[in-house]
């Protein structure tokens, strides 16, 4: 842990930018929000009334205020490219949002202008989850031998390729995508704005696709609304040269006649008669700890302990003490294969992914 908190300025105030505010609020011995920028005035004023932060619409007297280490860009798609290129002009660190441009002219534009400057990193944090990062160290530990094939059914496009190569260890190199659609009914009981009250099935598409890395393969499979709905679970499978990991479980050889299970198992406090308060603790594998929460005792979701050690992660970036979390070339991959995925799923046929700048 630093010892000064980390200070960043937020430039958007959506439902994404609102964890920013929250987790400084909640640990202010880590973050400072220095400043927001917002777009409008009703804006400003929603922002200065909820969380108590000093709010602009311009961008010097945002980067003015309480010198912040970095900026985070919490606004759409469209308008995301410019901004980052404006504030790495203004020599300023920058945490963007996903993805860092919405299509492939856009991340070669992007990364044409800022790429060299090497001062942007996108605020992915999919494999910083705790199950994941568990997953992740597992992997990394070589329980499973070499992984050579990797399987998520979790989360959508960028997300889900960057958790694939994470968990495959793969690079920038070409990739070959075969995509499929397949619609079919499915109640959709949840949205981000809660419970809908119906139980109706109505159509819902399922994404399926095969990306070959070369000489190591990755499955994709997204159904609509898959992060909120609860009736399609979560899958995570990777296969390797001495056994495989499903979600929790491994199987593995040890020796050579011996087959070995094993589970990562959460120690989650506060259930039953655990009075500790409830919060994660730690994730173990074969009675060793692979994962400790970073954040013990400020209760935080697992979404919010991922977010937090983003913050935190370009925060020592920003300050020399760290390397980069997830840089910006990195993030152009991810959604290039993203971008493929869709092509494929729209043309039905197979799409090539070859060479680009930030390789």
């Amino acid at each position: 842990m630093t010892h000064n908190p980390i200070r960043y300025a937020v430039v958007g105030r959506g439902w994404r930018a609102q964890f920013f505010f929250k987790l400084a609020e909640l640990m202010p011995e880590r973050f400072t929000v220095t400043g927001v920028m917002t777009r409008s005035v009703e804006a400003a004023a929603e922002v200065a009334g909820r969380w108590r932060l000093p709010v602009t619409q311009d961008v010097g007297e945002l980067l003015a205020t309480g010198d912040p280490e970095y900026v985070i860009t919490s606004v759409p798609w469209g308008v995301n490219p410019g901004l980052v290129e404006t504030l790495v002009e203004r020599g300023l660190p920058v945490l963007s949002e996903t993805p860092p441009a919405p299509d492939l002219d856009g991340l070669r534009r992007l990364w044409a202008q800022v790429g060299k400057a090497e001062q942007v990193q996108v605020a992915e944090q999919y494999l910083l989850l705790p199950d994941h990062a568990a997953r992740l160290a597992v992997l990394r530990s070589g329980v499973i031998g070499e992984p050579t094939s990797a399987q998520v059914s979790s989360t959508h496009g960028y997300h889900a390729v960057s958790m694939l190569r994470g968990m495959l260890d793969v690079g920038m190199g070409p990739a070959s995508v075969h995509a499929r659609t397949f619609t079919a009914p499915l109640a959709d009981p949840m949205s981000p704005a809660g419970w809908r009250d119906d139980a109706t099935p109505k159509p819902a598409v399922n994404t399926l696709a095969t990306i070959d890395f070369g000489g190591r393969s990755g499955l994709y499979d997204f159904t609509d609304n898959q992060w909120w709905n609860q009736l399609r679970t979560r899958r995570i499978v990777v296969r390797g040269s001495l056994g495989e990991l499903v979600d929790d479980r491994v199987v593995r050889l040890q020796g050579t006649r011996t087959i070995v299970e094993s589970e990562l198992r959460r120690r989650q406090t506060g259930r039953d008669l655990n009075l500790e308060g409830f919060d994660l603790d730690h994730i173990s594998f074969d009675g060793s700890v692979v994962y400790t929460n970073p954040y013990p005792g400020v209760r935080l979701s697992d979404e919010e302990i991922a977010i937090a050690t983003i913050l935190e992660a370009t925060g020592r970036w920003a300050r020399g003490e760290a390397e980069a979390p997830y840089p910006l070339a990195q993030a152009c991959q991810d959604h290039l294969i993203s971008l493929a995925i869709d092509e494929s799923a729209r043309t039905g046929q197979t799409v090539e992914v070859g060479a680009e700048p930030w390789q």
